[in-house]
């Protein structure tokens, strides 16, 4: 059976930026047939729990890898370092376990997969994919959101 990587917090850690967990039925499944490798990112990148809300600013995931935009938290600190370092060691985690497919938290700017918040802390979605979404997905890692 092929290893998924799934986002932590959708597997029942409470590693989100408010210190909760997401259960996911899709990623319960994955942990039951013991095909999940759980990761957080944002708290391998060196980000506490719980820890300020944070979102692109400036355009998506990749434009953050490209240098072309930061990752910001909710009083203005730029966490940027941690989303990457955290995305790097995401796509490590996926690559040893032979995960070619990831499951990750819709919306959040390390996990997000097609629409993430748009960096104005108002709720408002704009497309694109979190830091890690866009580094797995440019390594050839299919990415879905839960």
């Amino acid at each position: 059976m092929e290893a998924v990587l799934v986002s932590a917090c959708l597997t029942g850690v409470p590693c989100r930026y408010n210190g909760r967990s997401v259960e996911s039925e899709q990623a319960r499944a994955l942990v039951a047939e013991g095909r999940a490798v759980a990761f957080c990112p944002e708290v391998a990148g060196g980000l506490p729990t719980p820890r300020e809300a944070a979102e692109i600013v400036g355009g998506d995931g990749e434009d953050v890898l490209q240098g072309r935009a930061r990752v910001l938290d909710s009083t203005g600190t730029d966490c940027t370092a941690q989303f990457v370092d955290g995305a790097g060691q995401a796509l490590a985690a996926a690559q040893a376990a032979g995960a070619r497919s990831a499951l990750l938290m819709a919306r959040s700017p390390s996990c997000g997969r097609g629409q993430i918040y748009d960096g104005t802390f108002t709720g408002s979605l704009r497309p694109g994919d979190g830091v890690a979404a866009a580094l797995l997905r440019r390594n050839g890692i299919q990415v879905d959101a839960a």
